[in-house]
């Protein structure tokens, strides 16, 4: 069982800041998140995406982002459970809540804050018939351990930025690695773009566009794919993995049925400080809602700080929290 003062469904950036704001007032924190390593959509769809609205940042590529709020919060040593989602929340006799995730992990905290972004995050699947007989025996849809495809021959579909940088990364590992994209242009960032280019130029990856995986073969495992040329018609490759990196598609998942009150898929909270209808419950960042809601990571920080002023004298109803800048008292960690 993982205890902890506050309980952080979601390692994006808002839930990452949370921790910096916790810290400073002593408050140790863990944070749950679906997806295997944290920094949220930032990491996991658009790591190369440039980002201009962070204050002091002209320019900030989003997984710089996220490395440097870790270097931030590394003071206060925060936990993390990755790879699993949140699935029941229940209020327990002393007051604290109980939240297990669909691994049965088991973590109790006096506070929760709700960081979630849009939600649960369940990778988009392509429309073939059979796919879910492959998954987990040749087809993946997020990469957690590159070393699975060491020496393997890799099918991978896609024209975004996961799709490029997973291919230039694994073009190293992998024995044979093809990327299939149905359009002849990429999403992706440029310099991402023009690096597969000159790896398939020099013969260490295959390149197939205006093409698409639409079958699959195998007995226990997955043996080949049928990829549909626009031009060519079809034709059958030889792979052990097929990944297909369409972007993750967001939903609230178990978390709309924890009694909170929500709107059109987001969290209703109130703007003094972001808690919700369930007293010891905030919400912050793009899974909440309130008149004038703006989704913006900048909005994010925002509220994660005043939320943690909550959650502090909810904890501490007898002492007096007053505010010291950073620059007088400095980062103090544990």
């Amino acid at each position: 069982m993982i205890e902890t003062d506050i309980l952080i469904i979601g390692a994006g950036p808002c839930g990452l800041f949370t921790v910096f704001e916790a810290g400073l007032v002593q408050l140790r924190c863990h944070l749950i998140d679906a997806l295997p390593q944290a920094g949220g959509q930032l990491t996991e769809i658009y790591p190369k995406k440039p980002i201009y609205d962070i204050p002091g940042m002209p320019e900030v590529l989003a997984g710089d982002l996220v490395k440097q709020l870790m270097e931030q919060i590394a003071p206060f040593k925060p936990g993390f459970t990755l790879g699993e989602r949140a699935e029941t929340i229940e209020k327990m006799e002393d007051g604290r809540f109980k939240l297990i995730t669909n691994r049965g992990t088991v973590h109790v905290a006096p506070v929760i804050a709700i960081a979630g972004g849009l939600g649960c995050f369940e990778p988009r699947k392509p429309p073939i018939s059979n796919i879910f007989d492959f998954e987990d025996k040749g087809v993946e849809y997020i990469i957690k351990d590159p070393e699975l495809y060491r020496d393997k021959q890799i099918v991978i579909a896609g024209g975004g930025d996961s799709a490029l940088d997973w291919t230039i990364f694994l073009a190293d590992v992998a024995k044979e690695v093809m990327l299939v994209h149905r359009r002849k242009g990429f999403r992706g960032a440029p310099d991402s773009v023009a690096k597969v280019m000159e790896l398939a130029d020099a013969g260490k990856i295959k390149l197939i566009t205006e093409a698409e995986v639409i079958g699959l073969n195998g007995d226990d495992r997955l043996e080949n794919v049928v990829i549909k040329h626009k031009r060519d018609g079809e034709s059958l490759q030889k792979t052990d993995h097929f990944i297909p990196l369409f972007g993750l598609s967001p939903k609230l998942g178990p978390m709309a049925n924890w009694g909170l009150n929500i709107t059109k898929n987001a969290i209703e909270v109130n703007t003094f400080d972001y808690s919700t209808n369930v007293e010891g419950i905030f919400a912050i960042g793009d899974i909440n809602t309130y008149p004038g809601k703006l989704k913006l990571i900048l909005c994010g920080f925002h509220e994660a700080t005043l939320m943690v002023q909550s959650a502090w004298k909810m904890l501490n109803p007898d002492r007096k929290l007053t505010l010291k800048y950073t620059t007088v008292q400095g980062v103090k960690g544990f």
